[in-house]
């Protein structure tokens, strides 16, 4: 396990809304927090309320916006119903285009891929995801993988809550430099 000194220095973004998946979106906030990576939370406005999906709030740290890759390690795009929203906002699809020609870590789970699909920068990428959007990542050119976790290069996917695990550790290997899957 990674020490919090190798990630201490490490900034992660999270993207929050309206109807986000409450586990997706907390169970890594909270595991990389817990590992002193710093996070933050985005949303289409700073200081705002979202409702998760079952109800668990969050409160944004800033918004998307304002946001600029260079500032970040990495993003992490949770699922539920808030990604068929965000996709829409070219800001969301600039920044992803921007930590993917970087190389960063770019972290999607469930619904969660819908963002980089819309980003147009799965193509040739092995991915998972929720079986619902199976045709969108295949359409989108992904190789569609059915696995709790797939990491290729920068890109690290999960299918649903109970893969929350294995998502994060591979997040946090990643991060910590550590190059096997």
């Amino acid at each position: 396990m990674p020490t919090s000194k190798q990630l201490d220095a490490q900034r992660i973004l999270i993207f929050a809304g309206e109807a986000y998946e409450d586990l997706e979106l907390w169970y890594p906030k909270l595991r990389l927090e817990e590992a002193s990576v710093h996070v933050t939370l985005a949303g289409s406005e700073a200081d705002v309320v979202y409702p998760g999906k079952h109800g668990y709030p969050c409160q944004t740290d800033a918004a998307i916006s304002e946001m600029e890759a260079a500032d970040f390690d990495g993003v992490v795009c949770p699922g539920g119903w808030m990604p068929d929203k965000l996709r829409r906002d070219t800001k969301v699809l600039e920044l992803l285009k921007e930590f993917d020609a970087d190389k960063k870590l770019i972290a999607a789970i469930c619904h969660g891929g819908w963002m980089p699909i819309s980003a147009g920068i799965y193509q040739g990428v092995k991915t998972t995801g929720s079986p619902g959007i199976k045709d969108d990542l295949i359409n989108a050119g992904a190789e569609w993988v059915d696995a709790e976790v797939v990491r290729d290069g920068h890109h690290i996917t999960s299918r649903r809550p109970s893969d929350l695990p294995a998502f994060c550790r591979e997040i946090l290997a990643f991060l910590s430099g550590d190059e096997s899957t």
